[in-house]
Formats: structure tokens, sequence, C-alpha cells
């Protein structure tokens, strides 16, 4: 491809050699440099690109994309400066791979809680009515029923055109698509074209990244200035200055959902029936596999949304009524011949874990027993929410170890302990000795849920990334009482 057709729309200063050049490749890794290739030097949080300028040329790199003066020691290189190299970086990759998202219908779901449940909503529904879908999430990636590892919940702009290139290419029609706080900040979803921007909620999470609350909202807000269409929660603190904030924006498309206030799309008549959550929407009844008030909400918005997409309430039915998340309220205790439940779910925000333990605290017919802990090198407001919000809730709480990274575990423990008034927890530094615990302390009519790790199979310690799957430990456990 011309560097000057790969450099549309990238504001740029030309600091050394020629734009007159052919490009193969676009990297920001310096080891993946492949001769003839431009280098696009980023600024990480512990590594700069900068700093491998040189490494990339000696590679085979031609042009070099910059935000700061470097020295090259090879005068034919081209050296281009801009001000933002995130941005460029993701401008240059949707030239690449010729603006796939031009080609495709972006569903982008952003909010602390509920987006990986929205997405394989989304999924099922727009299935339902026949149409290809790609998923872009925390859990996978999927074209079609293709299966793609995912490494983080929104990749990096060039390997996101890439993904997003591949749909096309294999037919879909939609792409369903979690889009990250971290994501909107770092521009990795810059030059995206969404027809419809989701807003479930906003809590407190990831402000060891954003700092301040008010940046993590101005993070989010992003989406919605990327979308023709707009579906926000106004029963969430922040979604009606989502709302206020979207209707400053000229010609934008608005829905509104809630279970308490006014909205276009608010559940009524709202019941557990069957393990199904029964619920009415302007006059047309809805059910939904998935059990708790939480998830009433996550419904609500993948309807607002494919109503905007002009898709059938008879798809949106069975949609709703054939949907697995894993990791989410995921049920393993029936493999077992025991006589109480186990249940595994990615909660790890205090507003998540509230979520699930008062969902299942309706279901519980004895005692309500909770496996979790709260990552290292995150966040530590939180700690001591989770303590509370575990003890006051559940009968029983197990405080444990989640992701420690390079934190000590027993000092995060104690920091979560730290919010508890209540005598109902037991601390038990190691994963798998405190679930353990939990099964064997389980009597007849309890649920067990082991919160915070989900689809997770592995923990991050001090020591690197261990394997360590929840499903396989209780398996271990429970290895003589498999059905």
């Amino acid at each position: 491809m011309k560097l000057v057709d790969l450099l549309q729309g990238v504001n740029y200063e030309l600091k050394n050699g020629s734009i007159d050049r052919e490009i193969n490749h676009i990297q920001y890794d310096s080891r993946k440099i492949k001769e003839g290739d431009i280098f696009v030097c980023l600024t990480g949080f512990e590594v700069d690109g900068h700093n491998y300028a040189n490494s990339a040329i000696k590679n085979g790199a031609k042009v070099i994309l910059c935000e700061k003066e470097i020295t090259v020691e090879d005068k034919d290189v081209t050296v281009l400066l801009v001000k933002e190299g995130r941005k460029a970086l993701a401008t240059m990759s949707a030239n690449y791979y010729d603006h796939p998202t031009k080609k495709l219908k972006l569903i982008g779901v952003t909010g602390t809680n509920g987006k990986t449940t929205t997405v394989y909503l989304l999924k099922s529904i727009l299935e339902k009515e026949g149409k290809k879908v790609g998923l872009v999430g925390t859990i996978a990636n999927y074209i079609g029923d293709k299966k793609i590892k995912s490494e983080r919940t929104t990749p990096e702009s060039l390997e996101l055109q890439k993904l997003f290139k591949d749909m096309v290419d294999e037919g879909c029609e939609y792409c369903v698509m979690e889009v990250s706080s971290h994501s909107l900040q770092l521009d990795r979803v810059y030059g995206c074209e969404f027809e419809v921007g989701i807003f479930t909620n906003l809590t407190r999470d990831h402000l060891d990244f954003h700092k301040t609350f008010e940046n993590y909202y101005n993070a989010k807000f992003k989406l919605f200035e990327r979308s023709k269409a707009s579906v926000i929660n106004v029963d969430d603190d922040y979604g009606y200055r989502v709302l206020k904030d979207v209707e400053k924006l000229d010609n934008k498309m608005v829905r509104t959902y809630s279970i308490r206030e006014e909205s276009d799309f608010k559940a009524r008549n709202i019941a557990l029936k069957e393990g199904d959550i029964h619920f009415d929407i302007n006059g047309e009844s809805y059910n939904s596999v998935l059990p708790g008030e939480y998830n009433v909400y996550n419904a609500l918005g993948v309807i607002a949304a494919v109503n905007i997409l002009g898709i059938s309430v008879d798809a949106i039915k069975k949609g709703l009524l054939d949907v697995v998340v894993p990791g989410r309220c995921e049920r393993v205790g029936y493999k077992y011949d025991i006589n109480y439940d186990i249940i595994i779910d990615f909660a790890h925000t205090p507003d998540g874990l509230k979520n699930i333990l008062e969902t299942l605290k309706g279901y519980t017919k004895n005692r309500l027993i909770a496996v979790y802990g709260c990552g290292g090198d995150r966040d530590k407001v939180k700690r001591a929410e989770l303590g509370r919000i575990g003890t006051e809730i559940a009968d029983l709480a197990v405080i444990t170890s989640d992701n420690p990274r390079d934190e000590d575990p027993m000092y995060i423990i104690k920091e979560i302990i730290a919010g508890i008034t209540k005598s109902n927890y037991l601390a038990i530094e190691n994963r798998t000795e405190a679930i353990k615990l939990a099964l064997n302390m389980a009597e007849e009519g309890d649920v067990v849920v082991l919160a915070g790790k989900g689809h997770e199979n592995y923990q991050i310690t001090n020591e690197g990334v261990i394997h360590f799957d929840e499903r396989e430990v209780v398996d271990e456990i429970l290895a003589d009482r498999r059905k």
C-alpha cells in the first residue's frame, strides 16, 4: 500500500525522508517488523516504543511514526511526527484494512457491569433473525460460530481492524462489541463507526487507570460521540447525564430503558416463574433464562437496540431463551450428586457482587455462601466495600485470593475484612482451599457462589500466570460425587 494512502486522515509532520514509499504492513512491536514495514512508536505505561525505533529499522522498517523527536541512524528512513500516536495507528489501521466497519453494522456496549451478557444476548437474537454475527469481548472473539482467543476486552486498533476485516470477508453483517473504558481512552476504537451504542451503568471500577470518576465517565461517553443511535439506562445514577450529554450532539437517535423511571422501554410485571424471568415491555411479554433484576436491565438494553435495527419480536423472544454466557451466573452443581447448588460468576466489583448475591438470595432455600476476593494492583478503595456487601447479603463469606498480582494476598484480604462489621466470615488465602472449605460446609438447600473469576482459567500471582479453572477445582473436590 502506498504510504500516502495509508496516511489519509493523519495529521503529521515529515521530519526525514520521503512519503513516496510502498508499505508492506503496520507494526507497533519492533520484534514483529519485516522489510518495508512502518513502525508506530507508542508511549506505553511500562515501555516506550520510541526507544525501539532503531531496532525496528534494523529489522527492516522503512518508516517510523513517532510522537516525539527521535534520532535515526539510517538517513534513508522516513520519519513522521504526530501529536497522538494511538489515533494515528487507529486511522492507518482502518485505511490499511479498507474501513471494514463501514461494511458492518457495529453495536458497541459500554458500562461497568453487563457488557459481556449484553453482547451475548445481542448475538443470540441477531442469529435467530438469520444474521451472521461477529463478537468482540472479554471471554472470546467470534466470527459466526468460529471462536478466537481474546487477549483483552477490546484489542489494540491494529488487531481490531484486522478482526473486523476477517468478519467482513467471512460474511458477517453485524458485529457486537464490548467497548471498555481503556479502549476508549486509548483510542483503540477511534475511527470505528457504530450503528448503536448501549450504556448499561456506571459504578466504581478501573480508577487505578482513570484516576478520577470524571475521567472514567468521559472515557465511556466517547462511545456515544461515535454512535448513530444511543440506548441509555436511565435508572442508573449516570444515565440521565449520558442522556443530556447525548442530546447536545446533533441528529442522534436516542432510546431509553428502565425498570423504575419512565422510558421508551420500561419493564413491567417482572416475575420469576419456573427459573425464568418474565416481564412486559410496551404490551409485549418476554421471558429470559438469565435470572435477576440486573439481567432484566441487560435484556432491556438489547431489546431497545435491536428494535432500532428492525429485528423481529419473534427473534428477540427466541434469542432471550437460548443464550449461554460462560462464567455469568453459571450453574455447575447439577453435574454432581449433591443437595446444594454451586454457581460461578465473574462479579468482581461492589455493584456486581451485590447484584449476583441479591439475585441468588431470592433462589436460596437455606444458606447463601460466597467465596470471593479482590484483584491486586488495582483500585484499593473497593476492597472494604466488597467485604461489607458480601457479609451483609450472604449468610457466610469466605474471603480469599482473586488475582493478587504483585501484592501480598493476605494484605488484600485484610483490606477486604476492614469493611466487615459482622462475624459471618472466614479468611483463607489459598483459593482452592477456600472453595474446598465452602463445599465441605454446604448443607441441603445451600447455594455456594464462587465470585470474581467467572470465565477465567488462570490466576495472576507474583510468580506469573498459573492455570486455575474453578470448574476443574470443583470437579477435583467432588470427583467421587460425579453423576
